[in-house]
């Protein structure tokens, strides 16, 4: 997928002004949230399996190497291959190779976020091999033009009933249905043919599990399934930072990822597989390959930004994050949109080359409370804007007044008297509807928006009477 996360600024503004996507955002947009606050009601002790999932999760990414090579040995032990790819590119090539060595025509997909980093689909097609999408949302989207997702597990929630039916009726040449159960039904039937047909199946893996050997698959459709035990070839791609040492670590952690991902205590489909088809087995792939791709994750072990590793791909931050409720996914112009995203996506393609990715959040903190493996990323955005300060990436009047402001807040008694001119400037400015319409070096506070002026005192002279009481 091509980045395109130096344009954050002119996509956003592009998404505000869809009026279209801004009411299919709008019906979506408290859907996850109101659903994760129930489900987690039903744990007896919400806190404390996260705090087992945060030590779990770091105590794998701590010794990676070590339960990456156990994970190995376990599942060449059951006929597996694994192959390791330092790069995006690496990645492709060598699932490419493996459809060429088995003469594969045709591959079915389950969804996954990192063949969507690594342009799988792109690479496929450019070897002769058809790829399809078998997840309804990503299926949608791919006979859309190929768009990419706009969410990590609902990719399609940008688009409305109407969208995807006039779509169907296009692609499909069928008459036009209006009914989602028929809609469904259409897809289901263009699909199977698909998934009878296919000679490769290429899925993600929510989890690698390294005492077994296995991948844990986690889906509401159940095509996976279809993905992994029809084809005579099953390829799994996966980042390295989704092993897990044990079942047990597993779990675990699937007691809070389909709480916090849709809402559900338990998701449709859960799958454990573990080897090639054995003697007596009813189904399953006769050759199995792990792909398992760095890209930049190992870069972070050890980092200040280890911590993201954690990440189960949920998307409860972007759920819960004002910024991506307004504009979508789109806009961040990667794999990884929200709050995730703004993290991910500049340390995994340079920061240089998505600037405006970590000022593209309001530091609210819903993220880091909603995260089920705490991950803090209102502190991760502000470590990468001091970054991009350290190394010049911002404008000059951004840093000029960065610089000012270090200068002031070291000094107490220079802080408060600032402070007042401030304040007294802006009350005057805000006039007696207290309403500031334009503010000088800082147009974007107003540019669509009045500004409120202060009132009354400020924070330092309240808290001096307090003290004094």
């Amino acid at each position: 997928m091509q980045v395109q996360s130096m344009h954050f600024k002119s996509r956003a503004a592009m998404k505000l002004a869809d009026a279209r996507l801004q009411k299919n955002l709008a019906n979506v947009r408290d859907k996850f949230t109101r659903k994760r606050a129930l489900a987690i009601t039903e744990l007896e002790d919400f806190e404390a399996i996260r705090a087992a999932a945060v030590e779990r999760r770091d105590r794998a990414l701590e010794n990676l190497d070590a339960w990456i090579e156990q994970f190995e040995r376990a599942a060449t032990e059951r006929g597996a291959t694994v192959l390791f790819a330092q790069s995006h590119a690496e990645a492709a090539d060598l699932i490419v190779e493996i459809a060429r060595r088995h003469g594969v025509k045709k591959v079915t997909k389950s969804k996954s976020m990192v063949s969507e980093e690594v342009g799988l689909n792109r690479a496929l097609a450019a070897a002769g091999v058809q790829p399809v999408e078998t997840d309804l949302g990503e299926y949608i989207l791919q006979i859309n033009d190929n768009e990419s997702p706009s969410h990590i597990i609902a990719p399609v929630m940008h688009k409305d009933k109407e969208e995807i039916s006039e779509l169907f009726a296009k692609v499909h040449a069928t008459p036009r249905k209006t009914e989602i159960t028929q809609l469904t039904g259409e897809a289901r039937a263009v699909l199977r043919q698909h998934f009878l047909s296919a000679d490769m199946g290429v899925t993600g893996a929510n989890f690698l599990i390294a005492e077994t050997g296995s991948v844990a698959l986690v889906t509401n459709e159940g095509n996976e399934g279809m993905c992994t035990i029809l084809p005579r070839v099953h390829v799994v791609l996966a980042g390295v930072e989704k092993v897990l040492p044990t079942l047990e670590d597993l779990a675990t952690v699937m007691r809070l990822l389909p709480r916090s991902a849709t809402g559900q205590a338990i998701s449709n489909y859960f799958s454990v597989l573990t080897g090639t088809r054995a003697a007596g087995d009813a189904d399953g792939p006769e050759h199995l390959y792990y792909v398992l791709v760095d890209a930049g994750r190992t870069g972070l072990i050890g980092g200040e930004f280890q911590d993201m590793l954690r990440c189960i791909r949920c998307g409860a931050c972007m759920n819960h994050c004002p910024v991506y409720q307004k504009i979508g996914g789109h806009a961040y112009g990667w794999v990884y949109p929200g709050p995730m995203g703004s993290v991910l996506t500049p340390n995994y393609v340079g920061i240089e080359n998505a600037l405006d990715l970590p000022q593209a959040a309001t530091l609210c903190g819903q993220c880091e409370v909603v995260c089920p493996v705490k991950i803090p990323l209102p502190g991760l955005l502000r470590k990468l804007r001091q970054k991009q300060y350290e190394r010049r990436l911002r404008p000059w009047p951004e840093r000029v007044g960065l610089s000012a402001w270090t200068f002031v807040a070291r000094r107490p008694a220079l802080y408060r008297l600032a402070v007042r001119v401030a304040a007294r400037a802006l009350q005057w400015m805000g006039g007696e509807q207290r309403r500031i319409r334009a503010l000088p070096l800082a147009g974007g506070w107003t540019a669509q928006r009045d500004f409120p002026a202060p009132g009354g005192k400020t924070f330092i002279d309240l808290y001096r009477e307090r003290s004094v009481r």
